[in-house]
């Protein structure tokens, strides 16, 4: 019945893997682009390294962006902007002063009509010419032109704009009119400066932006993309020829060419069948990756599925960026890809998968070559800078060295592509220097991923080691000893982990949560009883271990109560692994002298330790439990004490699934002996004094 459920949990095992590999390559399939890339690699300034090129077909060749952007600049200078005239502002105006005069003058006064007449007229000759709502030259679209098209309902008349009025220049003509009437009739003096000439004054000219852009998008649509045709059979470049600004145009038009014809019909399959191997290899190099060196990633559905979904996520991410004009592939923080992966598993893996996914992306980002190297050594920096990440410090670092990779690299490759820093483009900068910021992003996406996966980052380790934390903090109260026993635990392990290599901060949680299990009933335990009190005494050696063996069970119950990490409770529910409560099966077998005893109510229900650090506290839990009872501490008395608990654990199988090694036992016995000789301030022995 065991083989078949081994079987049984193998082919589950196989058809995860198929079906998680399988998913990821048909979204990956559909991410990537399916058109026909051209094969030759070429850079500018560096020399033609493939065999003789003549066109294979007759090509339009593409003007490049600097010469459509020369002459669309040229064509717009020929745009004449157009401004709506509205025909209603005069005739407001008008109304408005007639009703002033009205209320300015006395019922005995009579003004001539005459008089009034100029005035109208006078405004209707500047309301005719145009009042713009401030001054010609603050309208960034009247920069560098000389006349407007002034358009009211579909007729539009020239004008020039000298003889256009603003709203301040217009007030200003009104007064110096209003004051030489005065002038003329002194008369009609007081009246006349009762008139307010702001009051009459409005623009009746607006910039008519959608009209204009008409004209515009006309003018550009005729700008031609080619210049000139190169003829099929025709020498574009030679082998080992300067590629220069020219037949690098030429080049690059015959690249969007080429993959315009072949993405049509028996070619456009072909191209889709190269993309799907491509697809196919690199899953498979990672798939062989975690089975020869990570296969608890293969082996757990959290971690695969992270790793696969986080690798689909930036491929499809930087795809969709890349398909906008205005933005930059390097746009995408892709260093954040390493350094989450790194957080929760390893540098090497990081480090694979980022060449990987670079792999991916760049075969089909602009300047293939270029991105892979930025990324990756940009990956890589951000890997080594953050192999500690529980301070906000490192990762600020973190930003600073990946942008001065970023820019340092890119500085090298413009160097030996133009052969001279003024050709550098500063605007990459601003992608590096945004890509590089959001690198911060990765505090919160580490939560996340924490919650959502079950993951455990070291700032969560840190955090939950605080003996402050409320669960520390009852076993404290309730468990004095057994929380001085866990702490005495965490520091020896912390100790031993630091000499073996594994992570410090894992060990030390997981040894400070290990004996939560017992804050249930701590006076059953030694270290919480006092002087002389043992309830063990008034009860059976089976029921005692049954309350010992549960304080497993319950630490782990009061485990997911508080909501603490998986990883955490391994600890709690491996440190005694699958082995008997002796001390009370050697008791029961003396009471029971000649009888077939069951050994199964003295087992603790396991499992085995699977990780490095549980495997450690298990033995550092043993170890340090036993030289507390030991009557008298030398040397040689702990040595073998540590030697023999260890020797037999090996012998119980307890450290089977566990990836300790010999080398890292013989180091966990010898730093183990040499903290418990400190611990206890155990001094050698001096010889005695031969008498004369």
């Amino acid at each position: 019945m065991s083989k078949f459920k081994e079987k049984l949990k193998s082919y589950t095992l196989i058809i995860y893997w198929v079906f998680t590999f399988v998913a990821t390559a048909v979204i990956l399939f559909a991410t990537l682009p399916g058109k026909p890339t051209f094969k030759y690699e070429y850079q500018k300034g560096f020399p033609w390294r493939h065999e003789n090129l003549v066109a294979p077909f007759d090509f339009a060749i593409l003007k490049s962006v600097q010469e459509i952007e020369n002459e669309k600049t040229e064509q717009l200078k020929t745009i004449i902007p157009y401004f709506k005239y509205d025909t209603t502002a005069y005739i407001k105006s008008i109304n408005q002063l007639q009703a002033d005069i009205l209320t300015i003058l006395d019922s005995s006064e009579i003004v001539k009509t005459d008089i009034i007449n100029i005035i109208e007229i006078y405004l209707k000759q500047i309301y005719q010419k145009g009042i713009l709502q401030r001054s010609a030259e603050l309208f960034p679209e009247l920069t560098g032109k000389t006349e407007i098209k002034k358009r009211s309902g579909t007729s539009a008349a020239k004008i020039e704009i000298d003889k256009l009025y603003s709203e301040k220049s217009a007030y200003n003509s009104v007064s110096n009119f209003l004051q030489s009437l005065i002038k003329e009739n002194p008369k009609w003096g007081n009246w006349l400066l009762k008139i307010s000439p702001e009051r009459y004054i409005v623009a009746n000219l607006t910039f008519d932006k959608v009209t204009t852009q008409k004209d515009i998008d006309e003018v550009i649509s005729k700008i031609s993309p080619t210049r000139g045709m190169v003829q099929n059979g025709e020498r574009i470049i030679l082998k080992g020829e300067i590629v220069n600004n020219e037949n690098f145009q030429i080049l690059e038009s015959l690249k969007a060419s080429f993959e315009k014809e072949r993405g049509k019909g028996i070619n456009q399959y072909m191209s889709l069948i190269g993309k799907g191997v491509l697809i196919f290899i690199l899953l498979g190099l990672i798939f062989a990756f975690l089975f020869i060196y990570r296969r608890d990633i293969l082996s757990q559905f959290s971690k695969l599925t992270f790793l696969m979904l986080f690798l689909v996520s930036m491929v499809i991410l930087s795809i969709f960026i890349n398909t906008f004009p205005n933005l930059h592939i390097y746009l995408v923080p892709l260093v954040i890809f390493p350094i989450i992966v790194r957080t929760f598993f390893d540098s090497r893996t990081a480090i694979f998968m980022l060449i990987i996914t670079t792999m991916l992306i760049g075969f089909y980002a602009p300047n293939s070559y270029e991105y892979i190297l930025l990324q990756v050594t940009a990956g890589i920096v951000a890997v080594f800078s953050l192999n500690k990440m529980h301070r906000r410090s490192h990762l600020i670092l973190a930003t600073l060295w990946v942008l001065l990779t970023y820019t340092l690299v890119y500085a090298a490759l413009n160097l030996i592509y133009e052969g001279s820093i003024t050709s550098f483009n500063y605007e990459m900068l601003q992608w590096f220097v945004i890509s590089s910021v959001l690198i911060l992003l990765v505090y919160p996406l580490v939560y996340v991923f924490e919650k959502i996966f079950g993951f455990i980052s070291d700032v969560t380790l840190i955090e939950i080691s605080d003996s402050n934390q409320p669960l520390l903090r009852k076993l404290a109260e309730e468990a004095p000893g057994t929380f001085q026993h866990s702490m005495q635990i965490a520091n020896l392990a912390e100790e031993v982990i630091l000499k073996i290599g594994g992570n410090p901060f894992l060990v030390r949680a997981g040894a400070l949560y290990h004996d939560i299990g017992k804050i249930g009933r701590p006076n059953f335990f030694i270290e919480n009883q006092a002087f002389g009190m043992n309830p063990h005494d008034k009860m059976s050696h089976l029921k005692s271990a049954e309350i010992i063996i549960d304080h497993v069970v319950n630490g782990v119950k009061m485990a997911h109560k508080y909501k603490l990490p998986t990883p955490i409770i391994e600890f709690i529910s491996t440190h005694h692994g699958t082995t008997k409560a002796k001390y009370f099966y050697i008791k029961y077998q003396q009471e029971n002298p000649g009888m077939k005893i069951d050994q199964r109510p003295f087992i603790y229900p396991g499992p085995l330790p699977k990780s490095k650090e549980a495997a450690v506290v298990m033995l550092v839990d043993g170890i340090e439990a036993a030289s507390r009872s030991l009557p008298e501490k030398t040397y040689s008395i702990l040595r073998e004490l540590i030697n023999n608990m260890v020797d037999q654990k090996i012998k119980d199988k307890q450290l089977d699934n566990s990836d300790l090694t010999f080398n890292d036992i013989n180091i966990i016995k010898e730093t183990l002996l040499n903290k418990l000789i400190t611990i206890y301030h155990i001094r050698i022995e001096y010889p005695k004094e031969e008498k004369e």
